[in-house]
């Protein structure tokens, strides 16, 4: 783990789950796995606030443990998963194009919970829906659940695992920490529930304390809510599937720039049928004959048989293998390759990388760039070829091609002539290495994040007493309003803030969004180069 990635994870957790939560988690990924003793002893704090983090950490799948064999329990932090954390508002949107507000705010709620059981996460959106709806209009609790049951058919969410029941004696003594398990025929099967109800605007806040002291009377004397039907069955986001769909979406972007929107449909539509039965790992779709691709066409496309027949054969004839043919029956079998979107990450000759072509430019100038989009198209050159074909004279040649590779952007190949390995008789050929290019873009775009997250918080900081006094005066006038308050009482609470401290935060918010909107971007790029890394490392 490089200290970009400590960094990062570090401020991840401090600002999503507060300095106590993020003191254990940045042990735990400082000193990797330890028990509850030594975790204790470093981070200095109480052995109940520990565990009070530690059950935080694991109700959000960021902290695993393990139970080691001489009976202890051994935590270990998930950094992978906890740099998943930014790319949460790209989770929800996703939901939300797909499956509409309900969608969105389940995948929010369990996102924010880490994990739910399907009566409580209906419950709550349909209490968020109703409170945004107009007066006299509440959201049913079976549009909710239906969304919740498309999501879990999709893949989009599935069930946590579960202690296993498996008899014990009564003479044996339980394990120092639970074995959880699931099986993969049960991870997206929802539970048979007649969810009943509507949602429920907030009350004020006399109800709210009067609810409380009747919650806590009932607790003294004994009484307990109702039991929910799907007690102990929980849920949580299935980020992989999430990942998979990101995928599809690169994917068929790329086959509508490099051919035409119909080639992109059919794609598309083969993706679509294949979602489910695919692996999110997997290197290609299950096969698929031209028949079923034909009758799963969008309604829109009214193309023949005999025309679909063309394009699957210019698909899977084209070089960067979108498209590949595994069999004749039934027309023709087709699979989708994520070959294709891998090569088009790091494409042959005409294609440069995106990703690290923009970078060139803005650290080390046009001719560098073109240098390197020149190494890429020929692979090998000496040094006197890259400056013919570049047309940069030697001295600059030199000195752009040393400086890329120090930054691991290029890097040097020897092919002696002799044995001896003789300068004088060795070729010195520059090569771009795109493995370890991504990995030096993905560190930096570690480094980016990190510092735009601690500007954002320098930026609240800097501002946190004209903030507070204005979360007072909006409190004031909500309280205000709710009573009925005339609009000249109304006006002068506003002016309670000058026109340069309003001024000034809307300077701040418009710096906020610009950092929120660049933390962003840089996760997309952040998804690109950890796929390629990962396709790569994993398939030749």
């Amino acid at each position: 783990m490089t200290q970009a990635e400590l960094r990062l994870c570090s401020l991840l957790l401090q600002e999503h789950f507060g300095e106590i939560v993020g003191k254990v988690g940045n042990s735990l990924l400082r000193t990797g796995p330890r028990p509850l003793r030594l975790l204790v002893g470093d981070t200095g704090l109480l052995p109940d606030q520990v565990k009070k983090a530690l059950c935080v950490l694991i109700q959000h799948n960021l902290v695993q443990y393990e139970v080691q064999p001489r009976g202890s329990v051994e935590y270990e932090a998930r950094s992978e998963r906890i740099l998943r954390i930014l790319r949460y508002p790209r989770y929800i949107y996703t939901a939300k194009t797909l499956y509409g507000d309900p969608g969105e705010l389940l995948v929010e709620e369990l996102l924010l919970h880490g994990h739910l059981p399907m009566s409580c996460a209906v419950a709550r959106v349909a209490d968020r829906l109703t409170e945004t709806m107009e007066d006299g209009k509440t959201m049913d609790y079976t549009e909710v659940s239906s969304t919740f049951v498309r999501l879990a058919d999709t893949h989009f969410i599935q069930r946590c695992p579960v202690v296993p029941e498996t008899p014990q004696s009564a003479k044996a003594p339980p394990p120092p920490a639970p074995a959880l398990a699931i099986a993969e025929k049960d991870m997206y099967v929802v539970p048979r529930l007649s969810l009943v109800g509507k949602g429920k605007r907030r009350h004020s806040c006399d109800e709210e304390e009067e609810g409380e002291h009747k919650a806590k009377r009932q607790k003294q004397e004994g009484g307990s809510s109702e039991t929910p039907p799907d007690d102990g069955i929980y849920w949580q986001v299935n980020l992989e599937r999430f990942h998979q769909h990101f995928r599809d979406q690169a994917l068929v972007s790329a086959v509508a720039s490099r051919m035409d929107q119909t080639s992109s449909e059919v794609v598309r539509t083969m993706l679509r049928m294949s979602e489910v039965t695919t692996a999110s790992g997997a290197s290609h779709t299950q096969p698929l004959s031209s028949n079923e691709i034909f009758r799963s066409l969008p309604a829109g496309y009214n193309i023949g048989k005999q025309v679909l027949d063309q394009y699957l054969a210019l698909l899977a004839d084209d070089p960067l293998e979108f498209v590949g043919k595994s069999g004749d029956s039934g027309g023709g079998t087709y699979t989708v390759s994520d070959v294709g979107t891998r090569t088009s990450w790091t494409p042959p000759s005409p294609f440069p990388h995106p990703s690290l072509i923009p970078l060139l430019p803005h650290r080390f100038g046009s001719r560098c760039a073109r240098i390197f989009r020149l190494l890429l198209r020929k692979k090998h050159l000496e040094q006197k070829q890259v400056e013919d074909f570049a047309m940069i004279p030697a001295k600059e040649a030199k000195d752009m091609l040393y400086r890329m590779l120090s930054e691991n952007l290029v890097s040097l190949q020897e092919i002696p002539k002799t044995p001896d390995h003789a300068p004088s008789r060795t070729f010195y050929l520059y090569t771009v290495n795109v493995m370890a290019a991504a990995r030096m873009l993905l560190h930096r775009c570690y480094k980016s994040v990190a510092n735009l997250m601690e500007r954002r918080q320098h930026e609240m900081r800097e501002n946190k007493r004209l903030l507070e006094k204005s979360q007072r005066v909006e409190a004031i006038l909500a309280s205000m309003q709710a009573t009925g308050a005339e609009a000249a009482q109304l006006h002068e609470v506003e002016e309670m803030i000058t026109g340069p401290e309003r001024q000034q935060l809307e300077n701040l918010k418009r710096n906020v969004n610009k950092i929120d909107a660049s933390e962003n971007q840089v996760d997309e790029t952040i998804f690109v180069l950890e796929s390629f890394i990962e396709s790569t490392t994993k398939r030749p």
